[in-house]
Parts: C-alpha cells; sequence; structure tokens
C-alpha cells in the first residue's frame, strides 16, 4: 500500500553483492592478507543484556487506562493488548482468524482495580523477560504470553484472600459464538468459512478462548450468549493465576474443549517453571539480535534506541504465525480495536520492506519466515491470477496489494454501505494506486537473495528461488522493444505515485536488480541455464533511470545534464505526471534496490535527488532516514528520525498513528528506526562492511550489526569516532572492511597474538568462521573491551510532543 490518502479524504535481499555499483569499487585489489593468528581468547564484547533491553522498558507511573495506551505482549502465534480499564482488560488477538483478523476475545479481571486504583500504583512493560508488571496496595500482577503455549498468563501475588475474583471473556454482539464450560474451564468458540469476500479462499476459519483459575473454589458459568465467566478466591497466601488459552481454531480441529483442554496441558502447574521457560526463550531472542545502546546530550538518541527496541521485541512477539502479523503496516497482533481499517486479508508489500530489512540487518532472520512463505506457498495462485488478469503471461506479477491466498484484491469498507473492490497486477482493471504496479516481485525476490547472502542457507534458497525466476519471467514477457534498441516496460506504474507510465524508475531499478540476483542466485543451485542466458542479454537492454530537473516544469533531461548539477531521478520517463500519492520514487535505485553505493559515479545523482525529494519526513513508513543512511548523511538520519517520530509516534507504547481515527497501531515507523540505526552504523550492501557510514555525530553509541555471511559487527563509536570495531566472522574467507580511520594504518587483532598490519582505503583479510578479529589504528591504544551494560528505564521517556510511557503529570 503505501498509503492511500486520498482513499482517506474521500472516506473520511538489500541486495548487496550481487548488485556492484555501476563503476569499479575502490581499493586495494591485492589478494587477502592471511589471517591474523587466532585462539580462544580472541577479543568478544560482553553485554548486560537484562539491564541494556531494560533501559527500553515502558513505564507507567500511573494506569493506562484507555485502549490507545495499551501494552503490547504476544509469543508470535497469540498476540495481546493490555490496559487497566475495569481493573485489568485484554484483547486477544491471532494471525488466523482471516479474513477480518476479528478478535479472539476480550478478557476482564475487575478485581484487579485493587492495583489500578492504588495511590502507589506502578506498571512496566519488562522487554527483557516479555512480561508486564503492575504493582500497588501491596498487589503484585505479572501478565505475559507463554512463549511456548498460546496462553495468556495473569500472575497474581498479594490478593486479599477471603475476596471472590472474577474474570469475564466476551464477543462483540455481531460475533456469534458457542459459550460452554467445562471442569471449571470457560469456552468461547467461533468458526466461519472465507466464502464472502471477493476472491475468497474458502478455508474455515474460528476461534477460541478459554480461561481457568488456579485458586480456590474454581466455578465457570456462562453469563449470556457472548460471553462466559469464572469466579474463584485466591489460595490462603494471596496468590492466584489465571491462565487465558487462545489456540488455532477451526472447524477442522475438533471440539473446542478437548482443543481447550489440549493447549491448557501445555502450560505447567508449576508458575516458576512456567516463567523459568517462557524467558529464557526471550533471554536467547535477546542474545541472537543485535544490541545497540544510544548516549545522546538531549536524549534524542536513547529516544531511537528504545524505537528499536521495541521493535524488535514486536518483531518477535507477532512473528510466528503463517503470515505477517503486520499488514498494511498495523500492529495487528497487538490491536485493542474491535475492527480494522484496510483490508485485513491483504497484505502491502511496502509496509513491509522496513521490518525485512530491520529482522535482517538485526541478526534475526528467522522472524522473515511468514514474509516469505506469504508469497512462496502461494506461488502457484499467483501465476493463475497473472494468466488470467494479465493477458495470460508467464511468471508471476506479484499483486502490490494481495490477498493471504494470493488473489490481487483490495476490499476496503470504510464506507460498508459502498465497499471499494481494487484489482492489482490486472491489465484491464482503471488507472488505480496498484493496477499496475509490477515490480513487487522483483523486490520480494531480492530480500529472497539478501536473505540468502546473511544466511548462506542453500535449502532457503533452493525453496524460494522458484518466486526469483517466476518474478524474472514475467518482467521479460511484459516487456517491449522500441525504436532505440532498448526493452521498455508499459502501462507500469511508479508504485501509487504515477499510473500507467512508461519505464517508471521502480520498474527500471527492479529489472536491474532482479536480473543480476537471478542470475547469480541460479548459478548457485545450477539452475535455469536458458532464464539465466535471456537475463544476461537482457541486462544491456534496459532504459538508463529517467532524470529531470530539481525544480519544475519537470521535463526528460538526458544523462548528460549531470554534469551541470541540475538533475535528480526523475519517477518515470513521464516526469510531470500527475502525482497520486506521497512516495519519493526517485530514491528507489538507492533503498531497497542497492544501485547506487558510495563508489557509484551517480552517488551525487542520488543525494540531489534526496535533498530535493517531493515528499519529506512524509507518512509513518517514510524511508528517509535508511536511504539518509545510505547516502552517508548522518545529520540527516538524526533529523529525519527526530521529525518523524515527533509526527507520528503518538501511541504511549511506541506504536505509530498513521491518522486514521480509529485508534490503530502501526508498528511500521519503528521498523523504519530499526532500519535506519543500523544501516547508519554498520552497512554491508556490495561486500565491502562500512563502519559508521552515517551514524549522527552527536550520538555515542555501542551495538551490533550482522552483514552478510553470518557476520557480525560490534562497533564502539564516541564524539563522532570510531573507537572500536571487532568482526566475528560467520564465514571462512576473505573480509573486506571500509577502512574506519580513513588512510590510516590499521592492525587487525586476533585473541591478542602479532597483528596483522593493512593500510589503504579497503581492509582485506582471510577470515575464519566463529573467529573474532579486533580492528586498531597503528600506534593508538584501543580503549579496554570492557562490558556493555545498562539499567532498566526509571521513568517514561518525552521527546518534544510524544512519549513512551505515561507520566504521574497526565502530560
Amino acid at each position: 500500500m503505501s498509503r492511500k490518502w486520498l482513499m482517506w479524504v474521500a472516506a473520511s535481499v538489500l541486495l548487496a553483492g550481487s548488485i556492484p555499483p555501476l563503476s569499479g569499487q575502490a581499493g586495494s585489489t591485492e589478494k587477502p592478507h592471511a589471517a591474523p593468528v587466532p585462539n580462544a581468547s580472541a577479543s568478544t564484547i560482553r553485554v548486560d543484556y537484562a539491564g541494556v533491553i531494560g533501559r527500553s522498558d515502558i513505564v507507567l507511573e500511573r494506569p493506562n487506562s484507555e485502549p490507545s495506551q495499551a501494552m503490547p505482549l504476544g509469543n508470535g502465534r497469540l498476540g495481546v493488548a493490555v490496559w487497566s480499564a475495569n481493573g485489568l482488560t485484554a484483547q486477544l488477538n491471532r494471525v488466523d482468524t482471516l479474513p477480518d483478523r476479528v478478535p479472539v476475545a476480550c478478557v476482564e479481571v475487575p478485581g484487579l482495580v485493587s492495583i489500578t486504583g492504588a495511590k502507589d500504583y506502578s506498571g512496566r512493560l519488562d522487554l527483557h523477560n516479555a512480561e508486564f508488571h503492575e504493582r500497588g496496595a501491596g498487589t503484585i500482577a505479572t501478565i505475559f504470553v507463554d512463549a511456548a503455549s498460546d496462553n495468556l498468563v495473569i500472575d497474581v501475588t498479594g490478593a486479599n484472600p477471603s475476596e471472590t475474583q472474577t474474570v469475564k471473556l466476551s464477543l462483540p454482539p455481531s460475533r456469534v459464538p458457542q459459550a460452554e464450560t467445562a471442569d471449571n474451564i470457560a469456552i468461547l468458540s467461533e468458526t466461519w468459512t472465507d466464502d464472502k469476500q471477493p476472491g475468497a479462499s474458502g478455508r474455515n476459519f474460528g476461534s477460541l478462548a478459554a480461561v481457568t483459575a488456579e485458586g480456590r473454589d474454581v466455578s465457570a458459568q456462562g453469563t449470556d450468549k457472548n460471553a462466559v465467566a469464572l469466579s474463584f478466591r485466591p489460595y490462603p497466601d494471596g496468590h492466584f493465576r489465571i491462565v487465558v488459552a487462545a489456540p488455532h481454531f477451526d472447524a477442522n480441529a475438533g471440539p473446542a474443549v478437548a482443543v481447550t483442554k489440549q493447549t491448557l496441558s501445555n502450560i505447567p502447574r508449576d508458575e516458576k517453571a512456567t516463567s523459568a521457560e517462557h524467558r529464557n526463550w526471550w533471554h536467547n531472542f535477546w542474545q541472537r539480535a543485535g544490541y545497540m545502546k544510544i548516549t545522546s546530550p538531549d536524549g534524542a538518541g536513547e529516544y531511537m534506541e528504545n524505537l528499536r527496541a521495541l521493535y524488535l521485541y514486536s518483531a518477535a512477539a507477532q512473528s510466528g504465525s503463517e503470515y505477517p502479523g503486520s499488514q498494511a503496516g498495523v500492529a495487528d497482533m497487538f490491536s485493542s480495536v474491535p475492527t480494522h481499517n484496510w483490508d485485513p486479508g491483504a497484505f502491502w508489500h511496502w509496509n513491509l520492506r522496513m521490518q525485512v530489512a530491520a529482522n535482517l540487518s538485526a541478526g534475526v532472520p528467522e522472524l522473515n519466515a511468514p514474509y516469505f512463505n506469504l508469497y512462496r506457498e502461494n506461488l502457484g495462485n499467483i501465476q493463475e491470477w497473472t494468466r488470467k488478469h494479465m493477458k495470460g503471461l508467464p511468471g508471476i506479477c506479484v499483486p502490490e496489494t494481495m490477498r493471504f491466498n494470493g488473489q490481487g484484491i483490495e476490499y476496503e469498507t470504510w464506507d460498508p454501505a459502498a465497499p471499494i473492490v481494487a484489482l492489482n497486477c490486472d491489465a484491464g482493471f482503471k488507472p488505480y494506486y496498484n493496477a499496475r504496479t509490477i515490480s513487487t516481485g522483483a523486490e520480494i525476490s531480492l530480500w529472497i537473495w539478501q536473505q540468502y547472502l546473511a544466511t548462506n542457507d542453500r535449502t532457503f534458497l533452493a525453496h524460494n528461488f522458484p518466486v526469483m525466476a517466476e518474478s524474472a519471467r514475467f518482467l521479460l514477457a511484459y516487456e517491449s522493444p522500441g525504436k532505440d534498441g532498448l526493452m521498455h516496460t508499459s502501462p507500469s506504474n511508479a508504485h501509487e505515485t504515477q499510473w500507467d507510465m512508461q519505464d517508471p524508475t521502480t520498474d527500471l531499478a527492479a529489472r536491474m536488480a532482479l536480473y543480476k540476483a537471478t542470475i547469480e542466485a541460479a548459478q548457485t543451485l545450477r539452475s535455469e541455464p536458458a532464464l539465466t542466458k535471456q537475463l544476461q542479454t537482457e541486462l544491456d537492454r534496459i532504459p538508463p533511470l529517467p532524470r529531470t530537473e530539481v525544480d519544475k516544469p519537470k521535463t526528460l533531461l538526458p544523462p548528460s545534464a549531470d554534469a551541470a548539477a541540475e538533475d535528480v531521478i526523475a519517477d518515470s520517463y513521464t516526469p510531470a505526471a500527475e502525482q497520486h500519492n506521497v512516495e519519493n520514487i526517485g530514491l528507489e535505485p538507492v533503498w531497497p534496490y542497492d544501485l547506487m553505493g558510495d563508489t557509484s559515479p551517480l552517488f551525487d545523482l542520488a543525494k540531489r535527488t534526496y535533498l530535493h525529494r517531493s515528499y519529506p519526513i512524509n507518512q509513518d513508513w517514510s524511508f528517509d532516514p535508511i536511504q539518509a543512511a545510505r547516502l552517508g548523511m548522518g545529520d540527516e538520519v538524526r533529523s529525519t528520525l527526530i521529525q518523524l517520530t515527533e509526527k507520528y509516534q503518538t501511541f504511549v507504547n511506541g506504536f505509530a498513528n498513521w491518522g486514521g481515527k480509529a485508534g490503530e497501531f502501526y508498528v511500521e515507523q519503528q521498523g523504519v528506526v530499526a532500519a535506519a540505526l543500523q544501516e547508519a552504523l554498520v552497512q554491508d550492501y556490495d561486500g565491502i562492511i562500512r563502519v559508521n557510514p552515517a551514524f549522527p555525530k552527536e550520538w555515542d553509541a555501542e551495538g551490533q550489526v550482522f552483514v552478510r555471511g553470518k557476520t557480525k559487527v560490534d562497533v564502539k563509536l564516541a564524539e563522532g569516532a570510531t573507537q572500536r570495531v571487532i568482526i566475528e566472522a560467520g564465514t571462512t574467507g576473505p573480509l573486506k572492511v571500509r577502512n574506519p580511520w580513513g588512510g590510516s594504518a590499521v592492525n587487525v587483532i586476533a585473541g591478542g597474538h602479532p597483528s596483522t598490519k593493512l593500510t589503504g582505503p579497503i581492509l582485506e583479510f582471510a577470515a575464519t568462521a566463529g573467529l573474532h578479529y579486533q580492528l586498531a589504528p597503528v600506534g593508538q591504544i584501543s580503549p579496554p573491551n570492557t562490558p556493555v551494560t545498562g539499567t532498566p528505564a526509571a521513568t517514561p521517556r518525552r521527546l518534544g510532543p510524544v512519549q513512551i510511557g505515561i507520566f504521574a503529570d497526565s502530560r
């Protein structure tokens, strides 16, 4: 989607080494130096993960009484929004309640008003343990979604032993669940078939929520057709535990009671064992994910660190299902509203891209599995859609807005009386936002290639390569020869911004990038020789990127205009065409298509395009900070991150508000922050590791970023200078590093043994997988590798008009 902002008014992998820059790489052409002699004592960085991640906890100095203040919890399959209305209220959400992504249930525990009504109330979303803690008047509640089972756990100590507690499960009147009780368990279940909306799959879906409690005198009862309840008393010591099961459920799953008991049996009776297993999962996750600690004079750096940590937490808590947890950039898994804007059964690729990128460079590529599954498992459906809707052409035109079953249908019910049905990848549909956006398959394919480069997972590449091959096949078939001897695409959208153009920049960048990536992937797999040969031929027949003036009249300029520094990259070969959305299409070749690195002769053109972009800081998904990082513009990284956050991050849980009236949480802005910070600290888009290419000079940082070949780079920055670089090689072979200290000679040290001295702008040496290599300027004393420590947040945070957490002063 990028965002159909006019509709709102009307309705009220990185491709890295497979794409070298357009000129030869700068740096040494010598063979790699021999690896420094390593041993087991090679330098490593110790990280206090509990303290560092705890710096980003969300602190509540008063109760979060509104749904818009809900705290997010999840285990990848079950997501929960928790707030303090009526003691405690929680909405349970799953991805697999399609096509509308309806809530599983609403949970209310009124007895916890003893906490939320207390004068000494305090609350904390503990990211390291993935738990929400509330305390007041001597009572403590610990709330989490168990990592191993689809159960919400509410564990309470210090309650009044003689006071009866109740729990209510309910669904809105529009739902038609079955309510039942069994063995002190209250259950609400519902099933349905996806058979009513355009493009319906015919699949069965459903929801199930069941509640039980550990306490005395537990009793379950129905209250009305859409609600069930449980009552009980705490144990004599004031302890009780509520467990709400919310597993996958549909008409094929079996009786609701049997499914419920199976789900509840997955949680140990010993609450300490439950907590330990749950916490171990999350502690292991944080140790896999690259850490980042930022210090700044005005607190802006810490605020961005906070948003990045919240993104990684949310990504882990939403990414364990068949399909991505987020659609349209919305944090659906943590929703506190009963219905969704946009088409809940469809996915907008534009709003997933930043999340895929952030997961990769954070070192948690497994979180991208639902994304790749969405397109890989629908390959046959997309092929059939393409054949029927794109004039019988071979391959796949992947719909930019694609239903979960591979149909290029966007079904919007902003006005229920007049729903909108729009077709994507459809040759006959009227000109529309994504009717003929044909570059989506290419970008998905590039992320496949980037994930392979990051992980060296040949099996992954083999499983997903058909998406690459069929995307390339379609673009080859869609091309047509021109009088200039080149191959052109028309009619085609410059994504959502220009409709039915010739040679939009998105198509040109997609073809340049995809053809090279597909050739390399095919050669890696020793597959598709005929396709490879055709792609090699067609690479030389792609038109150059279009150019236009910095300012009006927006005519098409020749490449020679670059000499006068008066041009920028245009959206298409019709630069003055009507604009339908607020996207900076001219920057697509910079990121995500990786066509303009800092050694490219077009690098200055790319910078001009950025500085004169049409829509700066526009929409919560704005890629300005990521593209600024790619262009080495640290000041712009800082300013755009701050402006974007102050404009859109309006929810106290760190999520953004794109601008709709329903109060939905958007996760995409957090994804932009995470991807941009990681790109600014370390980059590797062409086989050369760049340290500190664009990190804001006002911010000190310690952090770890993952690059290709399962390699990690630990960096410490202070006062704008690089103080420490330690590289843990994930693959045996040569490593290339842009010299972090310019022209200074650099020692590469492994395990305290004699160092290897390297010089030049590019440092190259042979590395061994699993070993650490510390880089330090010759003649300078490197700072000691002291542990990276932190202290959990003690107060909420503010950044201009926005905040994370809730202050006691209610601001």
